[in-house]
């Protein structure tokens, strides 16, 4: 038996810098998705490296842990921020190949619901009214959008043969501007809505409220203080940047053929303008009534099911 060859090698170093890339970015993504809300609502807004400091303060802080707490609570935060580091790697950034070499969006798909799952379970162990609350609320809009996600992974895993997001990035380059099909714009539109629901932006969540009759993902973390905390909302701004990154790379993946400071570019321009297209959306809409929000994650499933019918039946 031979080692591991030398590519294995490049690839696993790619990964890793990938994930440190969005590890690093994501924070300053936040910062810009803040800065264009506060100027299309006519105030000043925070500075672009505000979350920076916030994490920063956080790991200084001491650890608290509530009195009824098990393991559980202590190890979720960074399983929950591993998976999401670990998702990372599957999603094609600045190139079209993935930088493991290999990867499935069923995997990313599965990773992402690990992470929420962890998150939910600890939530749970601290026996808190508002953790629960929060655990209940994302795991219903988890068996909503889940669903329309995997619509749209099998719309476009039709016509590439494969769930490999660097193999459908590359079949998507290859088509160029005929991919922009019918099936194509109603899988945009389905994955807009998953990625607004993912990341937990207004009309789906607010992320900047602890009003106990609104919040979703925060009432699960305020139970959680200092690094623990840091893992939890870098874990999220992660996730928020990947789901916008693998919206980039399947939809709108031109430029990831470039050489890497051109590709790098492209992917900070892309993840700009979908982050002010987030701002834009959380300006224009406010937050919807709870019960409501199965309407909008269900027109994410249509979406979805039309873009797979096009495909499928139609080839569009």
């Amino acid at each position: 038996m031979s080692a591991f060859p030398l590519p294995t090698l490049f690839d696993f170093g790619a990964a890793v810098l990938q994930a440190m890339l969005v590890l690093a970015l994501a924070p300053a993504l936040q910062g810009w998705i803040k800065r264009c809300k506060a100027d299309w609502q006519g105030r000043r807004g925070p500075p672009l490296l505000q979350a920076y400091a916030d994490l920063g303060k956080l790991l200084r802080k001491q650890p608290l842990l509530p009195e009824p707490a098990s393991w559980l609570f202590r190890v979720a935060p960074w399983l929950v921020l591993a998976a999401t580091v670990v998702a990372a790697t599957l999603v094609p950034l600045v190139s079209p190949k993935n930088p493991l070499g290999a990867g499935d969006l069923i995997a990313l798909a599965g990773l992402l619901a690990l992470g929420r799952f962890a998150q939910a379970l600890a939530a749970l162990d601290t026996g808190s009214a508002f953790g629960g609350m929060g655990a209940s609320r994302e795991m219903a809009i988890a068996a909503l959008i889940e669903p329309a996600l995997v619509l749209v992974i099998f719309a476009l895993a039709i016509p590439a043969g494969t769930t490999d997001p660097g193999r459908l990035a590359a079949a998507g380059l290859a088509a160029g501007w005929a991919a922009l099909g019918p099936s194509h714009l109603l899988a945009l539109g389905a994955l807009l809505i998953v990625a607004i629901a993912e990341t937990g932006r207004i009309p789906v969540d607010n992320p900047d409220t602890h009003l106990e009759l609104t919040m979703v993902h925060e009432g699960m973390l305020l139970e959680y203080a200092g690094p623990e905390l840091a893992a939890l909302q870098l874990a999220a701004l992660a996730k928020q940047a990947l789901v916008l990154g693998l919206v980039a790379a399947l939809l709108l993946p031109w430029g990831l053929d470039a050489p890497v400071p051109l590709a790098l570019a492209a992917l900070l321009l892309k993840w700009a303008a979908l982050g002010a297209l987030l701002a834009t959306v959380e300006s224009l809409y406010a937050k919807l009534r709870i019960l409501r929000l199965p309407d909008l994650l269900a027109s994410a499933f249509a979406l979805g099911g039309l873009s797979l019918v096009a495909r499928g039946v139609f080839g569009a």
